[in-house]
């Protein structure tokens, strides 16, 4: 478990934006059990050859006109009941931290890992985030 006063300003990167952090297992089935609409949930980490690049993606992403109607982020390392849980929703996708997964009427329809994330700009991560929404949302 990290320090809060480490990851804070690693989890307001997010949610200064707009992104819900779940913190708990029932936040987790309490938004991705609802079966209408889209919802974006982003596992943030701490991982700066990755997370460094994953949180400016998402906040570019979510610029874009079509976008999820709900977005979330769940804290590896951090909030691990929660992310545990909503790796339990990313299935079969191996897990990964950061990583992002687009749900839409409760269903994983893109996901994009870490191995997807690292060595990437910002910029490209984004598009491929941006393209999804433009197909989904």
């Amino acid at each position: 478990m990290y320090p809060p006063e480490l990851v804070a300003p690693m989890k307001e990167d997010l949610t200064n934006v707009g992104f819900e952090q779940l913190t708990a297992p029932s936040d987790v089935d309490s938004v991705l059990n609802n079966n209408e609409g889209t919802v974006l949930v982003v596992v943030n980490s701490v991982c700066g050859c990755a997370a460094a690049n994953a949180r400016p993606a998402v906040k570019m992403a979510v610029l874009n006109d079509k976008k999820p109607g709900k977005l979330t982020t769940v804290f590896a390392g951090v909030d691990a009941d929660a992310t545990n849980q909503a790796r339990k929703y990313m299935l079969p996708y191996p897990a990964s931290s950061p990583s992002m997964g687009l749900f839409k009427d409760g269903k994983l329809v893109h996901f994009i890992e870490r191995h997807h994330i690292e060595g990437r700009p910002a910029e490209m991560i984004a598009e491929n985030l941006t393209a999804a929404f433009n197909e989904y949302c």
